[in-house]
């Protein structure tokens, strides 16, 4: 997750030394996220049937190969390349990752491991992102990609030697709990329109800090930490109630999400105000992709793998339109506008979140008009 996102935090450093402006260094994210959504499915398909700590061994090595080249990339052109590649070992990472490690437990836990799982994701705002930054602006954008290769390398042992060798293809975990392909379509729009929202501010975060809040360059990692501690202590409150409230447990988070990006549309300006709000940001957005992920696993019409490529599908939609979007907006307006066109968008998927229980209905009430007592249980257990 750091190797993802650490362009975000190394944005102006990289523009500087590339001689690139934020808008180009943003495309890093763009042009990344692209590659992820056109490749999750294809290759979740394509290996679907191979042995799972040999795919998810191979992603991480291909990882941590393509993350030296970016360390070692002599101009933008190269750096670009190598984060597709990056981009290609991510596609698959999240589609497999999930599904295996719920397999190790048994189906009712899956809300939980999904949790348990995300604290990784969640450690990478807290430590890799603030750490990242501040590394970079100390000693070169290039030395933190150094550094994540070493930790690359080490996942990747760490797989090898830890991963147990059962294969679970005919696991009840490679099956959703309650398939619904109608929630599931209406959970990717969501997605997708939710992180566009996130991430047409979030990937501009260090701009909006800069030019709007006052913050000195220097700030900018502690500022950075401050959003990853909101976002470990999200996945583990949605961690508790995942598997008993899996519906408001993504409506909640996309609700925060627009509250606190029309605030800092309105006080981005107030340090102290920006510091809070940016934190429940991060909570909100941890909390809001954990939830996503167990519904995924909870919903999945056809394969978890499957299902989740298509969920990494919608999310890296929403950060390619997000970073395109908040690339425009700084280029012809003002990096103020990330925050406030942010909040229309996660506002938005908010709504579409709001009307699945009333698609729901229709559809029990259309293929079951005389049984409202199944309808309601299964409403229930949504």
């Amino acid at each position: 997750m750091t190797i993802e996102v650490l362009p975000i935090g190394l944005l102006t450093v990289i523009a500087d030394d590339l001689h690139r402006s934020r808008s180009q260094v943003g495309f890093l994210v763009t042009g990344y996220a692209a590659v992820v959504v056109l490749a999750s499915i294809p290759l979740a398909r394509l290996t679907h049937h191979l042995p799972r700590r040999l795919v998810l061994s191979g992603t991480l090595g291909v990882l941590t190969v393509a993350t030296a080249l970016s360390a070692a990339a002599p101009s933008y052109d190269l750096l670009f390349a190598a984060r597709l590649v990056i981009a290609l070992s991510q596609a698959l990472f999240w589609a497999i990752a999930p599904p295996i490690a719920t397999s190790l437990f048994p189906p009712e836990f899956r809300g939980r491991v999904v949790a348990r799982l995300a604290i990784g994701t969640a450690l990478a705002p807290i430590l890799g992102i603030p750490l990242g930054t501040w590394l970079g602006e100390q000693a070169g954008w290039r030395v933190p990609f150094v550094v994540m290769t070493v930790l690359g390398a080490a996942a990747c042992v760490g797989v090898v030697v830890l991963l147990p060798r059962t294969e679970v293809a005919d696991n009840p975990s490679r099956r959703g709990i309650t398939p619904d392909r109608r929630r599931y379509v209406v959970l990717l729009v969501t997605s997708a329109v939710g992180v566009t929202g996130f991430l047409t501010f979030n990937t501009y975060v260090t701009p909006f800090l800069l030019d709007i809040t006052g913050f000195s360059r220097g700030a900018l990692g502690p500022m950075l930490l401050a959003s990853g501690a909101g976002g470990l202590a999200g996945t583990l409150i949605v961690g508790r109630v995942l598997d008993r409230y899996p519906w408001g447990a993504v409506v909640i988070p996309l609700g925060l999400l627009t509250v606190c990006l029309f605030l800092l549309f309105a006080l981005g300006q107030v340090q102290v105000v920006a510091v809070a709000l940016i934190a429940v940001i991060g909570l909100a957005f941890s909390g809001l992709a954990v939830a996503t992920q167990s519904r995924t696993l909870q919903l999945a019409p056809g394969s978890t793998d499957i299902a989740s490529a298509g969920t990494s599908s919608a999310f890296n939609i929403g950060i390619a339109a997000g970073a395109f979007v908040g690339g425009a907006l700084i280029d012809h307006t003002s990096v103020r506008a990330v925050a406030l066109v942010g909040g229309l968008l996660t506002g938005a998927a908010a709504l579409v979140m709001f009307s699945e229980p009333l698609l729901t209905r229709r559809r029990t009430a259309i293929s079951k008009p005389l049984d409202v007592t199944d309808a309601g249980r299964e409403h229930s257990r949504s």
